[in-house]
């Protein structure tokens, strides 16, 4: 599951200056996983009124719409786990000692980390198998290969609904021990807007703050003695 956009699982990236990288990505996997939570939840508070007491959709294509708006939704959010979850994980593994497995803050979100390399594998069995499929439909006229790429698609976000519910939760364990864990490696993880707030540069207004001396761009000249 290595792209040129991932580092490789058993070897977590370094920043330059000496943070690991695999911190950096925490904040978007607990984005990811709230946004998968959000689209569960907002199918859920509409699904039942689309059913019948039997639980049968008055409107099937209204009631396939809303699967398939959900399974959509979802799906962008596995991806932003299948890009960077695995050196997240990597990285929290070999951040986290003993002592964390068997109490403390995290110990219950480690234990829920024992099958998200298995999600984690399938859904990315799923995306590769849904990306030969595409290359497949190359060869045909364009008015057919788009429809069956939108086919194709909801085919792919469907069958992968089951991997974001699993990662709603494993995803959500992961980020928050990679969040503890990432204090004891390199400044605490914040915000994203603090990050974008600290990224830019401030806007040189020519002053010298008050109580500091430009340095001289010469150094101080030796004391003169006279004979």
């Amino acid at each position: 599951m290595t792209d040129a956009n991932t580092t490789p699982t058993g070897a977590p990236g370094h920043e330059p200056d000496g943070e690991p990288a695999w911190t950096q990505h925490v904040p978007a996997l607990a984005a990811a996983a709230e946004g998968i939570t959000r689209a569960s939840d907002a199918w859920d508070a509409i699904s039942d009124s689309l059913c019948d007491s039997e639980g049968w959709p008055l409107d099937e294509d209204r009631y396939a719409d809303g699967k398939v708006g959900r399974d959509a939704e979802a799906w962008t959010h596995v991806e932003t786990f299948l890009a960077h979850g695995p050196e997240v994980l990597a990285g929290v593994r070999a951040t986290a000692l003993a002592v964390d497995y068997l109490s403390g803050p995290i110990s219950t979100d480690l234990s829920n980390l024992r099958g998200i390399e298995s999600t984690l594998e399938r859904a990315a069995e799923l995306q590769d198998e849904w990306a030969e499929a595409v290359i497949h439909l190359n060869p045909m006229p364009s008015r057919y290969r788009d429809l069956y790429e939108v086919r194709a698609i909801e085919l792919r976000n469907s069958e992968g609904w089951h991997y974001a519910d699993l990662l709603s939760a494993q995803g959500a364990a992961l980020a928050r021990a990679g969040a503890h864990l990432a204090s004891r490696v390199g400044p605490p993880v914040s915000s994203a807007r603090t990050r974008a707030a600290a990224s830019r540069p401030a806007a040189p207004t020519g002053e010298t703050p008050a109580g500091q001396r430009p340095p001289s761009p010469f150094p101080p000249a030796p004391p003169h003695r006279s004979r």
